[in-house]
């Protein structure tokens, strides 16, 4: 069996944004030459999330929106963890959102449904973060 391991780095100059990664997780899957096998990809740290779903602009505005209302940004106050970062929500966000996801590899290619995209969602944004891209198989 094989394995694969990268790191991709981001870094968003707004505290909230979706980024799609289908390519750079493409590219991984063609530098691994792995042809079966699994595919995990997971955000490393507790304020950014990894997802699967369309990549249609209308769903991301209202993954925004409903993020917001079960977790809103403000007042700072409302939360106990807030003190030293003020960033409670993005904790509570990357919850609902997920950490990881995980994708079949088949014949060499991403096995994803129609229409399925993978997307890394900052929630806490405005400096480097990364996420693991880790293949194994044969």
């Amino acid at each position: 069996m094989k394995s694969y391991r990268k790191e991709l780095w981001f870094k968003t100059k707004s505290r909230r944004k979706i980024i799609h990664i289908t390519p750079e997780i493409t590219r991984c899957l063609a530098e691994s030459g792995i042809q079966e096998g699994l595919l995990l990809c997971n955000a490393m740290h507790i304020t950014a999330s990894v997802f699967i779903n369309d990549n249609e602009s209308g769903l991301h505005t209202d993954y925004e929106h409903w993020l917001e209302k079960l977790a809103p940004e403000k007042p700072y106050d409302q939360y106990n963890h807030n003190g030293f970062e003020d960033n409670a929500d993005a904790h509570l966000k990357r919850t609902i959102m997920g950490r990881e996801v995980v994708v079949a590899i088949t014949k060499g290619r991403l096995d994803l449904g129609p229409w399925e995209q993978l997307f890394y969602y900052e929630l806490d944004g405005l400096r480097d973060k990364r996420v693991l891209v880790k293949i194994i198989g044969e």
